[in-house]
């Protein structure tokens, strides 16, 4: 009999992994939560849950792992919502790009025997330049041949860490194991700053006189650099809980426009020619890896090979606890 796994939030991070799932009905069955009536309704009908769920206490009934999908400024409550309904040895697992607070909040407000690790989804190469954010841009193939972070704190069962990394198999991940330190400090640079930067070239643009001339003309420069922020809720969170790595990546970026600013100032011709051509080899290089995806052929720490159902419901290496007793 297959194994429930409930999905809180249908946008497109859920709603792709549901989907990604559902080539495995004989080992899950997916239950759905959204908060939108209409949400759940079109998660179900596009295959993404086997079951919706409006009642989220019910949603979580009998899950052996639950995912949460949501924005982080939505974690910490419902964390405390559903927590009296998870049964003993539920893993919980988030989403969220900054795991620090996340694991803090899972420590203080889940029961003794349910446990917490952190994912960090990263969306395939060939999806990278769109855009969108809900269910109607999930897919199936979303996170093919991409990497994964799983985090954990300390202490962490070992038994959730390998349902959480036969769940990321499921899905086509590959994983690359941190600890929250490890995984917020890469989170920095790799997420929040380019939206932090984002949103300072829109206030330096928008604020300044000539905007209104200047706005005529904007295109897609423009238009690339300043369409990668979140919500502003959200990266308000995520920058704050993570305070000291982002202070130190905005420092990083200030001194390097400071740089370019000097020798742009100094007429600096050849200094400014040998940034510029750096900035360009080092992106092609990245792309070319990330489409690639070589790192993905990198040999990822021993995990047993366990089919997904028997470690939901228990193996000889990782049995429940009402099973242990």
């Amino acid at each position: 009999m297959p194994v429930q796994i409930t999905i809180i939030g249908l946008g497109q991070v859920g709603a792709s992994i549901g989907l990604a799932l559902a080539a495995h009905k004989d080992e899950v069955f997916c239950v759905g939560h959204d908060k939108e009536f209409s949400v759940e309704r079109a998660a179900q009908q596009k295959g993404a849950v086997d079951k919706t769920e409006h009642n989220l206490p019910k949603a979580v009934q009998g899950a052996r792992l639950v995912l949460l999908a949501l924005p982080v400024h939505q974690v910490r409550e419902t964390l405390k919502f559903i927590a009296p309904d998870l049964m003993k040895g539920t893993v919980v697992v988030d989403t969220s790009p900054i795991k620090s607070e996340v694991a803090n909040w899972a420590k203080e407000l889940l029961p003794e025997g349910c446990s917490y690790v952190g994912l960090v989804p990263t969306i395939a190469a060939e999806f990278l330049h769109e855009s969108g954010m809900g269910l109607d841009s999930a897919k199936a193939d979303l996170f093919k041949n991409s990497i994964f972070l799983v985090d954990a704190p300390f202490g962490t069962a070992g038994d959730a860490m390998q349902m959480v990394a036969n769940l990321v198999t499921r899905i086509g991940a590959t994983i690359m194991i941190a600890d929250v330190v490890e995984s917020d400090g890469l989170m920095a640079s790799a997420y929040l700053l380019p939206q932090l930067v984002s949103a300072a070239l829109l206030n330096a643009t928008m604020n300044q006189p000539g905007w209104q001339e200047a706005r005529k003309v904007a295109e897609r420069a423009y238009h690339t650099a300043t369409s990668v922020q979140d919500d502003p809720e959200s990266l308000r969170m995520l920058s704050l809980h993570n305070r000291e790595n982002t202070t130190r990546v905005l420092n990083t970026m200030i001194s390097s426009l400071v740089e370019l600013r000097d020798d742009i100032e100094n007429g600096n011709d050849e200094a400014v020619k040998n940034y510029l051509q750096a900035a360009h080899t080092g992106r092609e290089y990245w792309v070319n890896d990330r489409f690639s995806a070589t790192w993905a052929d990198r040999k990822a720490p021993p995990l047993e090979k366990v089919s997904l159902k028997e470690r939901l419901l228990g193996s000889k290496l990782g049995k429940s606890p009402k099973d242990k007793k």
